[in-house]
């Protein structure tokens, strides 16, 4: 779930109410269906990952001392806590036997973020909260970021909330998101519908819902390829169902054919993608459309 829109517009006060750094003045909150004014504040945040966009990594700690805090907080054996930090650090692509016992001040910026994905994870929370925890770094390191959080929430499952102010970010990582103006929810739906059916126009304009490419980013190339036998002389490369559009098209401009040949899940052609068909599906509403991107990897438990 990411919550979207422009600064002051309430999406950290909100992350905030969630593991009670800031509390509810009326309302309630509630985790898997328990209050979370029912826990003692401290015993709810050990229940919660939290990713900021600084890290907050402990200057004077080893990186698999930092991993390991909350795990120690809550009382875990030294034995299950060196496997969870060996196990979080390769997960998140910083080899343990490497990375351990380096000090954050060794570690670039995206490397620090890693850690700090770790540290967040390390006590096996089923909810995690991210407040522009990419903000800060280069457009090449948040994108490969931006995967291995897809990849991760893929293998684990948790319910995320992800606050940004980043379009492209939104449209990339979320199953559905929250856009905000003013402390209050504008919309809250899936990225397709939210950039095919904007609530008004300032959603409009926030999103972009004009960009053709990005509507494009959100529609599998199984949603709109002809099924068939294909011919298999074609000079492009393959293109998987499970694609976007968007690359899809890239791909089809690259190399300069009519048409790709699609194949499923086993390599298997099964039909073929032209650009009559691209635009064809930039055009059908998005109820008619399935959402591509982290709802692919894995179902959250929310």
């Amino acid at each position: 779930m990411v919550l979207l829109g422009p600064s002051g517009c309430g999406k950290t006060t909100l992350l905030k109410l969630v593991n009670r750094l800031y509390e509810p003045t009326s309302g309630t909150i509630a985790i898997n269906g328990v209050d979370t004014r029912s826990l003692p504040a401290p015993a709810l945040r050990r229940r919660i990952g939290y990713v900021i966009q600084q890290t907050g990594l402990f200057p004077h700690m080893r990186v698999g001392e930092n991993v390991a805090v909350v795990p120690r907080l809550v009382g875990w054996d030294k034995r299950r806590i060196a496997a969870r930090v060996d196990e979080l650090l390769n997960l998140v692509g910083l080899p343990a036997e490497e990375y351990r016992k380096r000090y954050p001040a060794q570690l670039s910026g995206g490397q620090q973020q890693r850690v700090g994905l770790a540290r967040a994870l390390a006590a096996e929370p089923s909810t995690l909260l991210m407040d522009e925890p990419f903000g800060a770094l280069d457009a090449i390191t948040r994108s490969r970021l931006q995967d291995e959080l897809r990849r991760i929430h893929g293998l684990l499952g948790q319910t995320v909330i992800f606050v940004t102010h980043d379009v492209e970010e939104a449209v990339r990582l979320a199953d559905r998101i929250v856009v905000m103006r003013d402390g209050r929810v504008v919309q809250d739906d899936t990225p397709l519908r939210i950039l095919s059916h904007p609530a008004d126009d300032f959603v409009r304009d926030l999103v972009g819902a004009s960009d053709v490419l990005r509507r494009l980013s959100l529609i599998p190339v199984r949603d709109a390829f002809q099924s068939g036998t294909p011919d298999l002389t074609e000079s492009c490369p393959p293109v998987a169902a499970s694609v976007d559009l968007r690359a899809a098209l890239n791909l089809l401009l690259d190399c300069g054919a009519p048409r790709l040949v699609v194949v499923d899940a086993d390599a298997r052609p099964i039909g073929t993608l032209d650009l009559e068909a691209i635009q064809r599906a930039s055009n059908v509403d998005a109820g008619d459309h399935e959402t591509v991107g982290a709802a692919d990897a894995a179902p959250s438990r929310r």
